[in-house]
């Protein structure tokens, strides 16, 4: 995947490993998930506190919906 330029790479990569998490949890059963819950949460706060929000572009209302999109666009090899 080709960098973003809106976004920094280790947001990206946050992103991606986050939303792979999710996946992969949606189909465990609940006694096999502890582990993978607790990745997801480090994940997600890593992402939700990155010093990128607090940057300019990372203020605008919709970057966060933005950068969600450009990470599944990617993942289905459609253009971010």
């Amino acid at each position: 995947m080709a960098p973003t330029p809106l976004f920094p790479y280790d947001l990206l990569q946050a992103e991606r490993e986050r939303h792979a998490a999710y996946l992969a949890l949606s189909t465990l059963s609940p006694v096999e998930n502890t582990a993978l819950r607790r990745r997801l949460l480090q994940l997600s706060a890593r992402v939700w506190w990155h010093p990128f929000w607090g940057t300019r572009n990372g203020r605008a209302s919709a970057a966060r919906m933005e950068l969600q999109r450009s990470v599944r666009a990617a993942e289905q090899g459609r253009p971010a």
